[in-house]
């Protein structure tokens, strides 16, 4: 049975997307959803697609910190990749008021943009947050009646705002965070709320390294899937071939891929 891993920052200049591929499929990981945060990256994710179609699908859209450098011609450009083959959401996107890398107000309008230009071409939303909660549910609120749903990628947060995002129909993206012994520990109180059908595990790598696998590796990749399912089986006291089963129907349905 294979894994999908959800969320992979796979153009990050640490990679060669060549041994990330390998390993993860050595690993049984025969699918990654690369994640896109920059219009720079538009491009690359398009042909990292058309190098590999058979293991990775993509995301199109911009992450708060970057929402500074959006211009009107990048939402024209960000509705021209979206509809192109192997894209499945739109997104990274959300809110960060955690480092306030680009102000409020901009990320506030950048991501409602998005929002709308998900609604457009009916594509799903891949949702970043920090420190940023009620506002983001603000706006997902807002359009939760426009949008083909989403995921509250690399969800960190607790019981509360795990069932929040539930009541909006989204999945909840579980990573290695939930293999930290001390951040983890609301997360983990968390994924005990989130049925089944709504589970999907991704890395996010190279963050977010599980921290219950030895030996320490530099960086996390999607070849650590595995490990972090079964950690998180653990937790809910679920069969991990059923998590797995679970999170790879899941995220298929989720990007609507065959």
């Amino acid at each position: 049975m294979p894994w999908f891993d959800a969320g992979v920052n796979l153009l990050d200049k640490r990679f060669d997307a060549n041994d990330i591929i390998a390993r993860a499929k050595e690993n049984g990981v025969d699918k990654l959803c690369i994640i896109t945060t920059h219009p720079d990256e538009w491009s690359e994710a398009e042909a990292l697609y058309q190098r590999f179609p058979d293991s990775c699908c993509y995301t199109i859209g911009v992450h708060p910190h970057n929402a500074k450098v959006v211009n009107a011609e990048h939402y024209s450009l960000l509705e021209k990749f979206a509809q192109k083959p192997g894209c499945v959401a739109i997104g990274e996107c959300g809110l960060d008021f955690n480092r306030d890398f680009s102000p409020r107000d901009t990320q506030k309008q950048v991501f409602e943009a998005q929002l709308i230009i998900a609604k457009a071409l009916d594509l799903p939303v891949f949702l970043h947050e920090r420190d940023a909660f009620n506002d983001q549910i603000q706006l997902l609120e807002k359009y939760r009646s426009c949008i083909r749903g989403g995921i509250a990628h690399c969800f960190t947060g607790n019981e509360a705002q795990v069932k929040a995002y539930l009541s909006l129909g989204l999945y909840i993206g579980v990573t290695g965070w939930v293999c930290d012994e001390k951040r983890g520990e609301a997360l983990r109180g968390a994924v005990k709320q989130i049925p089944l059908d709504k589970i999907i595990l991704e890395t996010d790598a190279p963050y977010l390294f599980p921290k219950t696998l030895k030996p320490r590796k530099r960086n996390n990749e999607p070849a650590y899937l595995p490990h972090i399912a079964e950690q998180l089986s653990n937790y809910l006291n679920v069969d991990n071939d059923k998590l797995q089963s679970s999170s790879y129907a899941n995220t298929c349905k989720l990007f609507c891929i065959e």
